[in-house]
């Protein structure tokens, strides 16, 4: 087992690098591909019931293939992790994020005008990513969404401020910090796409492969 690359797999830096990617495929997706979102799924669903009641099946459709496609990402996620020996030099979790890498390189080469496929494969390699990496330092976080963070950030607020125990303060720096990545790599997608366009998720697949590279070194953080 690459026991260097499950030791990155859980750490701080690399969750960073995935809130960064996470938020710049919310960007990417809302922005330059028809106002959907690759990881708020909440949203879609909600769109999607708005719009089939409506009637206007064609934009519900826009909404409902990436809830479908999110489903079948973290399917993957888990098939991989099942199927994938702990004996192999390559971590699981390192074949993942190649493959996400490789799903958002391919997007950038699909015209404007089609944005259904390219949001249903974004948000496919948006569940391969949250199902993959949900933890750091024990602590449950997601990389591709910030409500449960915020909710988890802010109670470890005010349990700081209740009890005093610096390890909530800790915690809470934690949550805050990577709702903070996201929110960056979301102005980085916004800034990317006002100049070169559908192209620009190039830089998040960009980001991918550094976290792919990253998980060769050894840290003592941990994200799950």
């Amino acid at each position: 087992m690459n026991k260097s690359a499950n030791q990155m797999s859980e750490s701080i830096w690399l969750g960073m690098v995935l809130a960064l990617s996470g938020g710049f495929m919310d960007a990417y997706s809302y922005i330059c591909r028809d106002e959907v979102f690759a990881n708020a799924q909440t949203g879609n669903i909600l769109l999607f019931g708005v719009n089939l009641v409506e009637r206007n099946f064609t934009v519900a459709l826009r909404y409902l293939c990436p809830v479908l496609a999110f489903t079948i990402g973290i399917i993957i996620a888990d098939f991989i992790r099942f199927k994938v020996s702990p004996e192999r030099q390559i971590h699981w979790r390192q074949i993942v994020v190649l493959i996400e890498a490789v799903i958002l390189f391919g997007v950038a080469f699909i015209p404007r005008g089609y944005s259904l496929p390219a949001n249903t494969l974004i948000s496919l390699a948006c569940g391969i990513q949250v199902e993959s990496f949900r933890s750091i330092k024990g602590n449950g976080i997601a990389t591709t969404m910030c409500i449960g963070n915020l909710r988890s950030g802010t109670q470890n607020l005010c349990e700081y401020i209740i009890s005093k125990d610096k390890t909530y303060i800790r915690k809470c720096r934690l949550y805050y910090g990577i709702i903070f990545c996201f929110a960056i790599g979301a102005i980085i997608g916004s800034i990317f796409i006002k100049c070169i366009n559908e192209r620009a998720i190039l830089i998040c697949s960009l980001l991918l492969t550094v976290a792919f590279l990253m998980m060769y070194k050894g840290n003592n953080g941990s994200i799950e």
